[in-house]
């Protein structure tokens, strides 16, 4: 009888690592690995013969790298989509795009089963199950986290050593990490104490530490066609190539360091710290075009929906109605928003150095000292009066009512006992 093949989301890590012997011991199955590149900082042909040394029967790289850019990360941060004001997503919108990649190998490899190595206590998890769900609702899902004995990444380091497989990590190095084009996150070790400061020496990847950056501070310039950043500096440059550039920009001034304790789709708090230098440029470059290319309800429905959309992607919830609905919204607020947004990085810090748009509503006929021709500040009286008649009306209902009981607004009226009203003290 033909052994049953199941798809293993493969990253090289420790958790996938273990996981290829793992489900040899215990499924009567082959495991076709499948590594999906969406930026991440890796050697390629040494995780693939990894995997093969380990135990896979083959291994695929799925180089998505544009298509994750273009259709994943190009959305949200035309959103301006966060969670809890600081987490720029950077693993959430990887997880859809993994997922939905994993069951296209499934089905062309006529597999019954996808493996992950996502833990139980994480969010990857969801995104992963929903995302495959999404596409595949009849393929069984195995996540090893939730079944096996494991419970820690020292047993799973003991795990390999038992059965003389390189690990694939120094222990003291051996904090959480998932790194992709956008991002890189950090989990575990001293992290897991929100009262320690994180060793940022040690940790970080993409980022110096602030303090290290350069004394002299630097500028660039970000250009957008629709909401979508197009250059760099004055030059024109595709997704992939953008975030890179302004990755080592930023990663070099030290912008774009998060450390957040969040809260986790399954209830719990975690903490997190995030390097994400590229993106928080982008993200700030946006919303500084969005001031002047939107007006005030557009932008402030945009804000709602910017909030209920970090929502959705956070929790794995891609794939759905509501999302796409959302984002044809967003779409549709874009179609102004092109200009060119010039900004000023040091020593972890950004902002605005100026912005220009063909599209800028703001005039300054309108809005300088200099009266204009466009305004007349006469007009502000009439405008105040009706904007203001609301509380105008309620303040003479007060004023009546105060001349039949000598009370003021906000004074706290005297509650007497009718039986002795009128008798001598």
């Amino acid at each position: 009888m033909e052994q049953k093949k199941i798809v293993l989301a493969y990253s090289g890590g420790l958790d996938t690592t273990v996981i290829i012997p793992w489900l040899k011991e215990n499924y009567d199955c082959v495991i076709v690995a499948v590594c999906v590149d969406v930026g991440q900082d890796a050697d390629w042909e040494r995780i693939t013969q990894r995997a093969l040394d380990t135990g896979a029967c083959s291994c695929f790289v799925a180089d998505v790298k544009q298509e994750y850019v273009e259709h994943y990360v190009w959305p949200a941060l035309k959103a301006n989509a966060c969670y809890e004001h600081k987490y720029l997503l950077g693993t959430s919108t990887a997880r859809p795009l993994i997922a939905k990649v994993l069951v296209e190998y499934a089905r062309k490899e006529g597999a019954v089963a996808i493996a992950h190595g996502a833990t139980g206590k994480g969010n990857d998890q969801v995104r992963f199950d929903l995302g495959i769900m999404a596409f595949a609702p009849d393929l069984e899902i195995i996540a090893p986290w939730r079944t096996w004995e494991l419970r820690s990444r020292e047993e799973e380091i003991a795990y390999l050593e038992k059965r003389h497989i390189p690990v694939p990590m120094k222990k003291q190095d051996a904090y959480s990490r998932d790194d992709n084009l956008w991002h890189i996150s950090h989990e575990g070790l001293e992290l897991e104490d929100p009262a320690t400061e994180p060793s940022l020496e040690r940790m970080l990847k993409m980022t110096v530490a602030p303090e290290k950056a350069p004394d002299q501070a630097a500028y660039v310039e970000v250009s957008f066609e629709q909401g979508i950043p197009v250059s760099v500096n004055g030059t024109p440059l595709q997704g992939v190539e953008l975030i890179q550039t302004l990755n080592k920009l930023g990663g070099a001034h030290g912008v774009g360091l998060v450390d957040l304790v969040e809260n986790r789709v399954v209830g719990m708090k975690s903490r997190g710290v995030y390097e994400t230098p590229g993106g928080s440029i982008l993200y700030y470059a946006h919303q500084e075009l969005e001031h002047i290319c939107l007006d005030r309800q557009t932008y402030a429905f945009k804000q709602q929906v910017a909030l209920k959309l970090g929502e959705l992607i956070y929790g794995g919830l891609w794939f759905t109605p509501l999302r796409e609905a959302l984002s044809v919204f967003v779409d549709a607020t874009q179609k102004t928003v092109t200009g060119t947004v010039r900004l000023k990085l040091y020593k972890g810090s950004i902002s605005s150095a100026g912005v220009s748009s063909p599209y800028s509503l703001y005039n300054p006929s309108i809005a300088s000292f200099t009266t204009g021709d466009l305004y007349n500040h006469g007009d502000a009286r009439g405008f105040i009066r009706l904007y203001g008649l609301p509380v105008l009306v309620r303040a003479l209902m007060e004023q009546a009512q105060s001349q039949g009981t000598g009370l003021l607004r906000g004074d706290t009226p005297v509650q007497r006992d009718p039986k002795s009203a009128g008798t001598a003290g």
